[in-house]
């Protein structure tokens, strides 16, 4: 790695640790919000690494966070419990027990190989058709997952879990998502899918196996938010189907929209502040005190909140937070332009 590659992980690394540093100060219920904040960057940087790189939006990837997070806590929950509390469940499924860090593992795969298999005929699309059909995904996961009790709890909560996301596995886990989102895209296949973003028509030109190289994207990035929901099951200790889908979507893509979709560094940025903003906010519509002054705010404020953040962010700086751009190394030139292949094309430029 040379220099500017290792500032531009330092970035993100220093962020990342600077929660944990700060929430271990904060009251028991502030640090399972801070702990919170570092799981969700793993799932924001998880959609990253396929949407900032592939230039395709998707909005199923929290159908791979929700199989990592039943897988984990299915694996782990105790299985002298399990036949009597979801009689449905498949005998292997009920007999199953795991390990914390096993069962993490198994999330990453089971969210690897299902975005491998989806991946398959959606790398095939661009534009909107990819995003109906992601969309569409997320519709089927969630609706197996809710009524189909042979593989889950269905309907019900899935309690029991052992809660070992800590301060340390959250952070841990968050900064190994983050590496392996920031040596694919230094890698060839980041570049090349880059290339292809940019100009599709140039890179089949030249022979790059566009379909290809989605694939590989979307399965690495559907392992990582399998990875991600095995963190948050183990965080949360319960988990259902609903916690897991339209409103998650919702927040981690515009966490990624706000902070700048076009780079990891916009990414991490933009999870970390508005994880904090949505947190702030939820503990305000539950009332709380602030400088002496209770208040408290409307019911689904925040998604509110995050809507208009959103719709701002594209009105008047479409690339984000970050301009969609690495944290630039110091001794090079402030103003230096970033490589053309990691750039996302800014809709108003002439020509």
């Amino acid at each position: 790695m040379n220099r500017r590659s290792l500032w531009e992980l330092g970035g993100p690394t220093l962020l990342i640790l600077a929660v944990p540093v700060a929430g271990s100060a904060m009251s028991r219920a502030l640090q399972l919000q801070a702990r919170s904040i570092l799981v969700t960057t793993a799932i924001v940087v998880a959609l990253y690494l396929f949407i900032g790189n592939s230039g395709v939006l998707s909005f199923g990837h929290i159908s791979f966070v929700a199989l990592g997070a039943f897988a984990a806590g299915l694996a782990t929950a105790p299985a002298a419990v399990k036949p009597t509390t979801f009689p449905e469940l498949h005998p292997i499924l009920a007999q199953l027990q795991l390990g914390n860090l096993t069962s993490l593992v198994l999330a990453g795969l089971i969210g690897g190989v299902f975005a491998f298999l989806v991946g398959i005929p959606i790398v095939r699309l661009s534009g909107l058709s990819a995003g109906i059909a992601t969309f569409a995904v997320l519709i089927i996961t969630n609706n197996v997952l809710r009524n189909w009790e042979v593989i889950g709890p269905g309907a019900k909560t899935l309690s029991l879990i052992p809660t070992t996301t800590g301060f340390v596995q959250a952070t841990v886990g968050a900064w190994l998502v983050v590496v392996v989102a920031h040596v694919y895209q230094r890698s060839r296949f980041g570049r090349v899918l880059r290339a292809a973003r940019e100009d599709p028509s140039a890179s089949r030109a030249v022979g790059i196996d566009i379909q290809r190289q989605r694939l590989l994207a979307f399965t690495l990035s559907g392992t990582l938010a399998g990875f991600a929901g095995g963190l948050l099951a183990h965080l949360l200790g319960s988990i259902n189907t609903q916690q897991v889908f339209l409103d998650l979507t919702f927040l981690t893509l515009a966490m990624l929209v706000i902070g700048g979709i076009g780079s990891l560094w916009g990414a991490v940025v933009g999870a970390v502040v508005i994880s904090t903003l949505n947190s702030f906010l939820a503990e305000a519509e539950r009332g709380m005190n602030l400088l002496g002054i209770q208040f408290q705010v409307p019911g689904s404020t925040r998604l509110v909140a995050m809507g208009v953040l959103m719709l701002a962010m594209l009105a008047l700086r479409p690339t984000g937070l970050t301009a969609s751009r690495e944290l630039a190394w110091p001794f090079f030139h402030r103003n230096a332009e970033a490589p053309v292949g990691d750039r996302i094309p800014d809709p108003d430029a002439p020509g």
